[in-house]
């Protein structure tokens, strides 16, 4: 009997949790999903990756059974619980936060607000009756096992620093996301499906989710933008591309280089087929007469060879980022001395100088309403500071990306959004159509007269960014630039920003692309404390620990001068004690052994047999392999720290 139970619970272990069979969904006359085919098994971390527009959202909506289909099946293991948190909110309540986050719970949800709302009612009166429905309450919650799931919403709110006693409805969208964030994650479903779940929260909300998600026991589908947080998480990729799905096994890296290899065969193929046709094609023109008998077969295979051509979706290009010329500005950009400045007596900046030189890139970093946005706005003279001064060069032009997209009109159609309803912008010194010019950044014709408020988050990204580059500019500000944009842009947004002879400030959660594009990081640390920093995110990860450790001593840590891309952090001392120069030789071994153990993990975890073993078994292999990791990136850093 015992053995019958083992087998009956390791196959439902192997079932999958939901299937797509055939599936195909189509909006107009472009097809989204062809029929596609796709497992979800419990323990599974898949990044669905693929350019926007090409429907990776449709899909999760699918999944989520709130798109009806055109054809196919989607079949979902029965009483199932799918949570999913959208890239839109259209959740529009009266509600406090907790309702709307306790509300993620399907059958505890009501009596955890009653609680919390009784709660709340004592702090200010000592009514009989409220203690009496108190008591009743905390009895209900201790008889269902309800304290945990209190716990649970508790931690979720304080970790993603929301505020359960603030009203829903008041939130901007970037908050609101963050409450369905919240809701999502609470309920702990079979499948949880999160569009951009990255979007709109600081570095360290992006870390704890991380660790949130390493230990989820369900399945994961996410969208994700996040390159680091996608090499954190995901133990396979699912690619999107011309209504096909492709599945990736193993990490994001190794899809990449994979990925590489059969666009390569695709472009080889295409073109040989191509030449092909060609052939057939100057064959008929030639005038042989082709309905004898010995060439039917001929004109026949010619038809097929157009049908076939007619029915290949070919890849679309990459986007053409390209920024407009201007003169360069003045070598001095910023100069603050000794600024402060506060928001209704609280400190936001205080006491902060630095010098920004023509051709610097700075990376702002810092929590949500910390005051990066604040900075930027005194140093474009847009406040005052309450003490100290700010000097501003000379020949400035500013583009500014606004992280609210404030700045597009959603009833404008597309093509007027750019050019402000001319028709032609001038690009690199040479006048373009704007159709022409908005096809480099991807958009169709027939997307030109379509108004704002129908496009995706990252076609609304890309239209902002051609906007801006449309116009000169030797000063970027950019706010979050990279919210909802494919990785395929973002990189050539990176590629575009290194390439830029003016002046950066950028304003980014993206760990990832700081680290590529910044030479200095400025840090929002506590009480309008700001830290520079040489390099990016990383960098700044290394630099920390000596202040930190300073805090901690209570003493007070040495006020910083200015960092410049050229200059060098303060080292270590040349020579090594005995004791760092054995673990600095020591240290080359034991990477290389991590590194083989950490290749031979994925390679298990990208095994499709791998998630019909039992669940302890998965998830001893996945705790090691991300305890593998975390030694792996703490060896890498002590090697820097040693070597400097």
């Amino acid at each position: 009997m015992a053995k019958l139970k083992h087998l009956q619970a390791k196959f439902t272990h192997s079932m999958p949790l939901l299937r797509l069979d055939k599936v195909s969904l189509a909006f107009g006359h472009r097809a989204l999903l062809d029929q596609v085919n796709l497992e979800l098994r419990r323990g599974e971390r898949i990044c669905l990756v693929g350019r926007n527009g090409e429907g990776k959202s449709s899909l999760l909506r699918v999944i989520a059974g709130e798109v009806a289909l055109d054809d196919g099946e989607l079949w979902v293991r029965p009483a199932m619980q799918i949570a999913h948190l959208a890239q839109e909110v259209t959740l529009d309540s009266n509600d406090s936060v907790y309702d709307v986050v306790a509300g993620g719970l399907p059958e505890m949800g009501r009596l955890l607000t009653d609680y919390h709302h009784a709660a709340s009612r004592l702090e200010h009166s000592q009514d009989d009756a409220d203690i009496r429905r108190l008591a009743e309450l905390q009895h209900e919650l201790e008889a269902a096992g309800g304290w945990q799931l209190e716990q649970r919403v508790e931690t979720v709110l304080s970790r993603l620093k929301l505020d359960g006693d603030a009203d829903f409805h008041v939130l901007s969208g970037g908050w609101r996301r963050r409450v369905m964030l919240a809701r999502a994650l609470v309920c702990d479903p079979d499948v949880l499906l999160l569009d951009e779940p990255t979007n709109h929260l600081d570095i360290e909300a992006i870390t704890w989710l991380e660790e949130f998600m390493a230990d989820y026991q369900g399945a994961l589908l996410i969208i994700s933008h996040d390159r680091a947080f996608v090499r954190r998480l995901a133990t396979r990729i699912i690619e999107l591309d011309r209504g096909q799905l492709t599945s990736w096994p193993g990490n994001y890296d190794e899809y990449l280089r994979r990925k590489e290899a059969a666009l390569a065969v695709e472009a080889e193929h295409n073109a040989l087929f191509d030449k092909k046709l060609a052939q057939e094609e100057a064959w008929i023109r030639q005038g042989i007469k082709a309905r004898r008998t010995r060439n039917e077969g001929r004109v026949r295979a010619l038809q097929s060879l157009r049908e076939q051509r007619r029915l290949r979706r070919d890849r679309v290009g990459k986007a053409d980022l390209r920024m407009q010329d201007t003169e360069q500005s003045g070598k001095l950009v910023f100069e603050a001395d000794d600024i402060s400045f506060a928001w209704d007596s609280k400190p936001v900046v205080q006491h902060f100088s630095t010098t920004i030189l023509r051709g610097d890139r700075v990376g702002i970093v810092g929590p949500n309403g910390s005051g990066k946005s604040t900075l930027i706005r005194l140093l474009l003279g847009e406040l005052a500071p309450s003490s100290g001064r700010i000097r501003r060069g000379t020949r400035q032009q500013v583009a500014y990306f606004d992280q609210q997209r404030a700045r597009l009109d959603p009833d404008a159609a597309v093509m007027d959004s750019v050019a402000e309803g001319s028709t032609r912008v001038t690009i690199g010194g040479r006048s373009r159509h704007v159709a022409g010019y908005l096809r480099d950044f991807l958009f169709p014709p027939e997307r030109l007269q379509s108004p704002v408020s129908t496009l995706s988050g990252g076609e609304r990204n890309r239209l902002l960014l051609a906007r801006l580059f449309a116009k000169p500019a030797n000063l970027l500000v950019l706010d979050e630039p990279t919210n909802d944009l494919d990785v395929e842009t973002l990189e050539l947004l990176e590629e575009l920003l290194m390439d830029f002879d003016g002046t950066l400030l950028l304003v980014s959660h993206d760990r990832a692309f700081l680290d590529n594009v910044v030479t200095s990081t400025m840090v929002f640390e506590e009480e309008g404390r700001i830290g520079e920093y040489v390099g990016g995110y990383s960098d700044w990860l290394r630099q920390r620990r000596a202040p930190l450790a300073r805090e901690s001593d209570g003493s007070k840590p040495p006020a910083k001068s200015r960092v410049t891309a050229t200059e060098k952090p303060a080292g270590k001392p040349a020579k090594l004690s005995y004791k760092d120069q054995r673990e600095l030789d020591a240290l080359p071994g034991k990477i290389e052994a991590l590194e083989a153990e950490q290749a031979e993990l994925q390679a298990r975890s990208s095994d499709p047999a791998f998630y019909q073993q039992d669940q302890e078994t998965i998830s001893d292999c996945m705790g090691r392999l991300q305890a593998v990791t975390e030694e792996l990136e703490a060896c890498y850093l002590r090697w820097g720290e040693l070597e400097q």
